[in-house]
């Protein structure tokens, strides 16, 4: 059971930070922008797809570098020539055309690479075992993936809020003519952070695919999961979407792990149930069945609870 808890542990540990770093970057354009872009996801597969072409040729670790400076490029020059345009419109028209780019986004990478899935493969030098506990190990490459979560987290933390460009990009979208009349450019401001933004989900993607698959289909699985993070910590929170990936993470790892049912839920509250019962389905459901739902059923107890999530403090 100990040895059981542990991996679940760490499994959850290692899916909580992949889902941070791809959350982190919808969390930073909210916050600097109060944008929410549905098509970040699809910004986190073209990072995967970009890297494997990236990676045929000049192999991993350039297309780590290269790959992400792609995707940034791409989020700011849509940003420039599409998002801004809209933005004068409001947010509901800003949702319409982000939810129209995904939907472009996964038909270009259909087209350009092919409804198959990509051998996006991870790099040689990390193919090996960090430790092994119980017997198992626990490969260098997900160590990899935890440290480069952490680094993120840290790099925007400070950047945010311990540096003089992080205070004039959070006084650009409370203060925007302030700012222009001391001379910054906002505009310019604001086309870097939906980049940095697109760029760290491109980061995501590359990390990602070697472990999930890279498949056209990648944006859709993560996609919702990646807005109940972020409403979850809090719309605009760094920390709060860190703190919600985690529990997420955590939460669906130790669901798969365990071998409990809801009728053995019930039993300890001292609740039966009867085969006979109209819903003796629900009873025999298992917690790896259900899974997949927690992060949703979480989402709606926040939203109940604390409507602006665990750390959120801004108001939409």
């Amino acid at each position: 059971m100990f040895e059981v808890l542990v991996f679940a542990t760490l499994n959850g540990l290692v899916t909580g930070l992949l889902l941070f770093m791809l959350a982190s970057g919808l969390t930073l354009i909210f916050s600097m922008m109060g944008v929410l872009n549905f098509a970040h996801a699809s910004f986190y597969m073209l990072g995967a797809y970009f890297a494997y072409s990236i990676s045929l040729y000049l192999g991993f670790w350039p297309g780590l570098l290269i790959a992400p400076l792609l995707v940034g490029l791409l989020g700011a020059l849509i940003e420039r020539y599409g998002l801004r345009r809209v933005h004068q419109h409001g947010h509901v028209a800003e949702l319409v055309f982000t939810f129209g780019l995904a939907f472009l986004i996964d038909e270009a990478v259909q087209f350009f690479w092919g409804p198959d899935t990509k051998n996006y493969q991870s790099p040689d030098v990390l193919d090996f075992p960090l430790f092994t506990l119980f017997g198992q190990e626990f490969s260098a490459y997900r160590g990899f993936m935890i440290g480069i979560s952490v680094l993120i987290f840290i790099g925007l933390y400070r950047l945010l809020t311990r540096s003089r460009v992080g205070i004039i990009i959070q006084a650009a979208i409370t203060h925007p003519h302030t700012v222009a009349n001391l001379g910054h450019n906002v505009p310019l401001i604001f086309m870097a952070v939906f980049g940095i933004g697109s760029a760290l989900a491109g980061v995501a993607g590359v990390i990602a695919g070697p472990v999930l698959t890279t498949f056209p289909g990648m944006a859709t699985v993560l996609g919702s999961i990646v807005f109940v993070i972020v409403v979850i910590g809090g719309l605009g929170s760094l920390a709060g979407a860190l703190i919600a990936s985690l529990l997420i993470g955590l939460l669906q790892s130790y669901a798969i792990a365990s071998n409990l049912g809801v009728a053995d839920l019930l039993n300890l509250f001292g609740l039966e149930f009867s085969r006979d019962h109209p819903l003796t389905d629900l009873w025999t459901l298992t917690l790896p069945q259900i899974a997949p739902i927690l992060p949703y059923l979480l989402l709606i107890l926040v939203l109940i609870f604390r409507p602006t999530g665990l750390l959120g403090n801004r108001e939409q």
